[in-house]
């Protein structure tokens, strides 16, 4: 990912403002003369409600990179102690209590995650259990309880919209308050730490930890949110008809991160190339002026595929997910290198070119001009064949009933893989053979029917016949089988 340019001490303010990452702060005059001297110490907290961090969360990661470029010192914040809690913000119903085994693998996957994301020292990723766990209920009560009023609580509004509601707010998820109060505390005290940033929706309880300190030491605190991400529809950014859009590739796989990032609308794009990259503004605002004139080329949208897709799993995804979406969704002919990313393996560099004929193609998202499922020679695979972000194939990420020693990593795969060996290919129904081997087809019947109706493509072409013609093969190894617009394999021949 391009990195911004440095922007020292206070000067990160502005950087936030123009990138429309400022929605509440504290008094900032105050806050600009302590930023003013860095390094300021900071935190953003993150509960481990997940094994992984989620596309929304790169948003609060960034920040704390900025800060960190203009030469602060961010603390990274797992919630060990208030993840057995839940946050009740911005949520209408109460969080399921996760148990103490899955709780603790998911705080050992997110502390990885995002202190790789954040770039912060091993030391500034802390776990807030750590010094939560051994204070007393009593204890508790008297030096954190005691600062809190009810009235005070009861007026934030992740209170107030769930008492609203029909399901209410039990008073474990109305603790919460206290307990991220406690933590902000616990940091000013023995970490020195400052300011407090997070999302619009944790402005009450950063306030309800400035006022924890000032009660409790007497010295000032600050904090800063930024407006929740959301599209231009109203709904919230990272989510599809499938679920969230994790940062781990074993979760989301980088072509479908790439590709929802693709999909961005017209409407979203600029600001999401403001917060969602490092670019310095003016590129921001280069990149947004050239893509309103030719809006249909989608320039910004690849930009900001790429650049997210990259600061995340790295040039070589990058890479793959564009030699992907050319196999499936472009016009150049296929190769070797296009069906070895649909595989999942490693492209030989980490530069690809642009890709042709992604789905990011045609407005929003929206299918391609040409028919699928048009009988004839006609190309298949159109624009458009995947569904939000996906790549349509069955279950490529998770491990399946393809032969160990599979070539690639299947849970990498963008097309679930079908090794067989090349006695296969021989006869005169060796693709009938195929269809079925592969799980495209239930029986050798349902493939012959299959094959008659014009329903299946081998290599981006429909056809009939029932044999494998020995020039289909590509780069001697590779046959890419589709039936329908979305059902996808990839064979793979065994040496």
């Amino acid at each position: 990912m391009s990195r911004q340019a440095a922007t020292r001490g206070e000067g990160v303010l502005d950087d936030l403002a123009e990138r429309g990452l400022v929605h509440d702060t504290t008094d900032q005059t105050a806050l600009r003369s302590l930023l003013a001297a860095p390094p300021t110490v900071l935190y953003l907290g993150i509960d481990p409600s997940a094994a992984s961090l989620h596309l929304g969360s790169l948003i609060g990661v960034l920040v704390l990179r900025r800060f960190a470029e203009a030469g602060h010192r961010p603390l990274a914040l797992v919630g060990g102690a208030t993840g057995m809690v839940g946050d009740p913000s911005g949520r209408s119903d109460e969080r399921n209590l996760l148990d103490a085994e899955t709780l603790e693998a998911n705080v050992a996957a997110v502390r990885s995650q995002y202190a790789a994301l954040a770039g912060v020292a091993e030391a500034d990723v802390v776990n807030n259990h750590d010094w939560t766990a051994p204070v007393g209920i009593i204890e508790f009560l008297r030096d954190v309880g005691k600062h809190v009023t009810v009235s005070q609580m009861l007026a934030r509004e992740s209170v107030r919209s769930r008492l609203a509601g029909d399901q209410g707010i039990s008073f474990t998820e109305f603790s919460y308050m206290l307990l991220q109060a406690f933590d902000f505390w616990w940091l000013h005290s023995e970490r020195g730490c400052r300011l407090q940033v997070g999302g619009s929706d944790q402005w009450g309880n950063i306030v309800a930890g400035i006022d924890l300190i000032r009660r409790r030491s007497g010295a000032p605190a600050h904090g800063l949110t930024w407006p929740l991400l959301t599209r231009a529809d109203g709904q919230k950014f990272g989510k599809t008809a499938e679920g969230t859009v994790w940062l781990d590739g074993a979760r989301t796989l980088p072509f479908d991160l790439h590709q929802y990032l693709l999909r961005t609308d017209d409407a979203d794009v600029g600001r999401l190339l403001a917060q969602l990259t490092l670019l310095p503004m003016p590129e921001v605002r280069e990149i947004a002026a050239e893509h309103s004139t030719a809006p249909e080329r989608r320039l910004a949208q690849r930009r900001l595929a790429d650049e997210v897709t990259e600061f995340v799993h790295g040039a070589e995804a990058v890479a793959r997910a564009n030699l992907a979406a050319e196999a499936l969704y472009g016009t150049a002919p296929l190769s070797g290198e296009m069906l070895g990313a649909l595989a999942g393996h490693e492209p030989p560099h980490a530069t690809a070119p642009p890709p042709a004929g992604t789905p990011g193609d045609s407005p929003a998202g929206t299918p391609g001009d040409s028919p699928a499922g048009t009988p004839g020679d006609s190309p298949a695979g159109t624009p458009g064949d995947s569904p939000a972000g996906t790549p349509g194939d069955s279950p490529a990420g998770t491990p399946g009933d393809s032969p160990a020693g599979t070539p690639g990593d299947r849970r990498s795969a963008i097309v679930a893989p079908a090794v067989v060996p090349r006695d296969d290919l021989e006869g005169p129904e060796a693709l009938v053979g195929l269809l079925v081997a592969s799980g495209l087809c239930a029986s050798r019947a349902d493939a012959r029917r299959q094959l008659g109706q014009s329903a299946v493509s081998v290599n981006r072409t429909r056809v009939a016949r029932r044999d494998v013609a020995p020039e289909w093969l590509i780069d001697g190894r590779f046959l890419l089988l589709q039936r329908g617009p979305r059902e996808r394999r990839l064979v793979i021949v065994e040496p």
